[in-house]
């Protein structure tokens, strides 16, 4: 199963299409993430760099990451493309550590999709990189998904909850603000059905509010 991570694989599926995505933002992003200030923001597993190019038109620096650079070149011209800056492309493998270049005040990861101990592994990195006052925002495509119709590797080392997720935070670091199975509509074989998302947005409590919170 390893080599459905590695960089030829991704390299091999993006190089074999012009187009793996729908170019949209991801619909969790947008929900979750709109009512933020912008600030600097991590997006974790780029792709074609939709959600990145939306977070950069609405004033977020953004730093996008992904194993393939043929996802990123992609994503680059797509960002030139639509006269967006202020984005960085950074190539990382996340199955292995891996240490952030810096904190930020969002980090979005969407549906990135590991074994559990590489997964545990990724997101507590991504949580200590979250600057004080910060989010944390991690969507996944819910186990429920493996019961409908809706075509998922039986693999269910692969999917999580927003309680899997909460179980890595310290609860005296964090507070939860979005912790649910989002529904959303699909289409399989000319039949609707409904899938869901995990979805867990966490925000980081500065030390001042800690300190403040003890007295």
């Amino acid at each position: 199963m390893s080599e459905q991570f590695d960089k030829e694989f991704w390299d091999d599926r993006y190089g074999s299409q012009p187009a793996i995505w729908s170019g949209k933002p991801n619909v969790n992003l947008v929900a979750e993430a709109s009512d933020l200030a912008p600030g600097t923001a991590l997006e974790v597993g780029s792709g074609e760099g939709a959600d990145a190019i939306w977070l950069a038109q609405r004033g977020w620096r953004v730093t996008g990451t992904d194993i393939s650079t043929v996802a990123l070149q992609r994503a680059g011209d797509h960002a030139e493309q639509a006269g967006v800056t202020g984005i960085d492309w950074l190539q990382a493998d996340l199955m292995q550590p891996w240490d952030p270049p810096h904190t930020y005040d969002l980090i979005s990861a969407q549906y990135m999709h590991l074994p559990t101990v590489e997964r545990t592994r990724l997101f507590r990195t991504l949580a200590a990189a979250v600057a004080p006052n910060g989010t944390l925002l991690i969507v996944g495509h819910h186990p429920s998904d493996m019961e409908t119709l809706m075509k998922r590797p039986n693999v269910p080392d692969l999917f999580f909850t927003g309680d899997d997720i909460v179980a890595l935070l310290d609860p005296t670091e964090w507070e939860v603000v979005t912790n649910t199975a989002a529904p959303r509509p699909a289409h399989v074989h000319d039949e609707e059905i409904v899938i869901h998302d995990a979805v867990l947005r966490a925000r980081k409590i500065s030390a001042k509010r800690l300190r403040a919170g003890a007295r």
